[in-house]
């Protein structure tokens, strides 16, 4: 298949990323099925939608009459039924193997038997998920970046069994949605988390050994090495049961000790502190203004 006969977008998952890749899919002019087994989420994730289409409109990124076209190309379903007619599907659902494994299982009986499965995964083998499936070689990765109407690249990451026409039509169809691909090897966490997690993590360990407050740590990053928003804001943004689960694939894939979570993160996400998401990380977002929780 290549990219010219994609039509039809499925994706999995209506939550931060799923409803930020269905965005730009559809203003990009693909038809979309997004898909979750929570309707809850299904109207959340459409909302989001919603309300990113507008925000592009009032920064002069896209024409109101493009919103307008945009938001009848996208349907949503409860079942993955309906992914039968998709060219392609999105998985985009929580950072986790195990259920990552039990939808595509679930998946690839109801597809057409030339469509493509893609994973927005951050850190997991894509060779491992590809070969729960019954089309290895029509298998890739295809990791947006978040908040995906605002971020520009895609990792498109190629499995051990992957072959060059899905890799190639992958990369193209992240293009036709206005990204820039990059080449990634199917290795722990890729390239932008496996250089990204770390720093995190070792800034979630500053803190766990008193080397600096929250305040201290972030405005540090911020003033000292210009980055637009400090370590901790940014797990928070994240995720930090996401952070966890990067760090986590990364220590058990590479057994290399620099990888390990520092306890501190373990005990936020234990704690059900997750960051933004949950209304609370290294920040309490619940007031006008986030206030450090430590």
């Amino acid at each position: 298949m290549s990219v010219d006969d994609i039509k039809l977008i499925g994706i999995i998952g209506a939550g931060q990323m799923g409803s930020g890749i269905a965005t730009v899919a559809a203003t990009s002019g693909y038809s979309v099925i997004i898909m979750d087994i929570d309707e809850g989420q299904l109207e959340k994730g459409m909302t989001k939608i919603e309300h990113s289409l507008s925000r592009q409109v009032e920064k002069g990124l896209l024409k109101d009459a493009e919103r307008k076209a945009s938001l009848p190309r996208i349907k949503t379903a409860t079942s993955m039924d309906a992914f039968k007619n998709c060219d392609i599907i999105i998985e985009a659902a929580s950072e986790d193997e195990k259920i990552k494994t039990e939808i595509l299982k679930k998946l690839f009986p109801l597809l057409k038997s030339d469509a493509i499965i893609t994973t927005n995964t951050s850190s997991i083998s894509i060779t491992r998920l590809a070969a729960q499936t019954d089309r290895p070689t029509k298998f890739a990765g295809m990791h947006f970046m978040n908040p995906v109407p605002a971020m520009e690249l895609v990792e498109v990451i190629r499995g051990i069994t992957t072959d060059k026409e899905t890799f190639d039509t992958v990369s193209a169809l992240a293009k036709k949605m206005k990204k820039i691909p990059v080449a990634a090897e199917d290795f722990p966490a890729f390239i932008v988390n496996r250089i990204l997690m770390p720093m995190l993590n070792e800034a979630v360990y500053t803190l766990y050994e008193g080397v600096g407050t929250v305040d201290a740590i972030d405005e540090s990053m911020m003033l000292g090495a210009h980055h637009p928003m400090g370590p901790l804001a940014l797990a928070d943004f994240i995720g930090l049961d996401v952070c966890l689960a990067v760090m986590n694939t990364l220590y058990e894939g590479l057994a290399d000790s620099k990888y390990r979570p520092c306890p501190l993160l373990t005990k936020y996400v234990e704690a059900g502190w997750l960051g933004r998401k949950s209304g609370k990380g290294f920040y309490d977002y619940s007031g006008d203004e986030p206030v450090p929780t430590r």
